[in-house]
């Protein structure tokens, strides 16, 4: 008996060594009634055949790479391509638990803190846009509903409701819905009457105050304030008049041809008839672009995500950093497709309708808007000087018509 005992014994080392070549584990010769783990590797061999080997080489191979490369964020040891990078576990569930969330971050030092391994928790903001600039893509999160109970039918933003006790909101949008200046309409009744044709003096006052209310917003939404001032003033410069076609859609700006025709100073002077035609198809197209959106009836966080969209414009000359504004514009379209989805279940089109209105914004010319509301105030300066120079001061209140607090 001692022979038939001892054959098995050498044949255990020659077994062993076949999960690293596939071909040995179908070699013939183990005893039938030998250890149940050999006959169970030897059986599942060869039921999947080369299928089961091709993968299980493939992720054999991978977990050997994931655990010779090193995650790129922070330096630690990968457990695989995540997101499309080869990042450790830490930096996975961040980048995943931020996006999901659309977390909004802020560093305390100059944007340029370092991101390893001891490192890596110190701060956020540096994080994820290291995440970012590594090439995570957002994309490649699968975004997580809303908890049911947090939307749950009785949160309608629409303009002039109060905006706290949202909960249900993510952060981002929170946080520009703080910086609205429309909550309540602090414009006044004038601007809901949309029956009573407003005086000259009044137009231009109000006017003056929604631009004062673009760049005091742009101020305190996230992200503006921490970019370079150059840029700053390049995307406010560039974007100031779709924001002002939106803000008068927001506040039920009243449009009338007569008064602004006035306000253009049209009326001062002997002017031709082709003049007049040409301003009148240029209100037009201002009464058309803001009554599509009032027709839209888009609440208050639908407004803070398109202003934020328009805002944050890669179109802008002479940016420092493009990537960093697109992945922010991104971002803001990103609240807004989650915030539809959350808040119109029944209006599938509703994304796709609002961003549809945004090139058409741009119809709407930036020197027929200075014509129509500034030239009163301001004469021949421009705008975009005048925006430069509250950047620059800290302080939009210089002009003669101040808002109205």
């Amino acid at each position: 008996l001692e022979p038939h005992a001892a054959a098995p014994r050498p044949a255990s080392p020659r077994v062993s060594p076949a999960p690293n070549t596939n071909v040995t584990e179908s070699q013939p010769g183990a005893p039938p009634p030998n250890p149940s783990s050999t006959t169970t590797a030897t059986t599942a061999a060869n039921n999947n055949n080369n299928t089961t080997s091709s993968s299980s080489s493939s992720s054999s191979m991978d977990k050997h790479q994931s655990q010779q490369i090193e995650c790129i964020v922070c330096g630690d040891k990968s457990s695989g391509k995540h997101y499309g990078q080869f990042t450790c576990e830490g930096c996975k569930s961040f980048f995943k638990r931020s996006v999901r969330r659309n977390l909004t971050y802020t560093c305390r030092a100059n944007r340029n803190c370092p991101v390893d391994q001891h490192h890596r928790n110190q701060c956020q903001y540096c994080r994820l846009k290291k995440c970012l600039k590594v090439g995570m893509r957002r994309e490649a999160v699968q975004r997580g509903r809303l908890p049911t109970q947090s939307y749950h039918g009785q949160f309608a933003l629409t303009n002039g409701d109060p905006l706290q006790c949202h909960s249900y909101l993510s952060g981002y949008i929170s946080l520009l819905l703080r910086a609205e200046p429309y909550p309540t309409s602090r414009f006044g009744s004038q601007c809901l009457q949309n029956n009573n044709i407003m005086g000259i003096e009044n137009i231009c006052e109000l006017a003056a105050r929604m631009l004062f209310s673009a760049v005091e917003w742009a101020r305190n939404i996230p992200f503006f304030p921490d970019l370079q001032v150059t840029d700053q003033v390049a995307l406010l410069r560039l974007t100031w008049s779709e924001l002002f076609v939106l803000n008068a859609a927001q506040c039920s700006m009243p449009v009338h041809v007569a008064p602004l025709l006035a306000a253009a100073g049209l009326h001062a002077s002997p002017m031709s008839a082709d003049r007049v035609v040409a301003f009148m198809d240029h209100i037009r197209v201002f009464q058309e672009q803001v009554e599509k959106l009032k027709v839209l009836h888009v609440d208050s966080a639908e407004y803070s995500c398109i202003k934020a969209i328009v805002l944050f414009t890669t179109d802008a000359c002479g940016l420092s950093d493009v990537a960093h504004v697109e992945g922010l514009q991104e971002k803001s379209q990103c609240a807004l497709e989650e915030y539809v989805r959350s808040q119109y279940p029944n209006q599938p089109n509703r994304f796709g309708k609002l961003l549809l209105r945004l090139p058409s914004l741009r119809t709407v010319s930036s020197s027929v808007i200075e014509q129509l509301f500034f030239v009163r105030l301001v004469g021949k300066t421009p705008i975009e000087t005048l925006i430069r120079d509250m950047l620059l001061s800290g302080s939009s209140f210089n002009w003669p018509y101040m808002p109205i607090q």
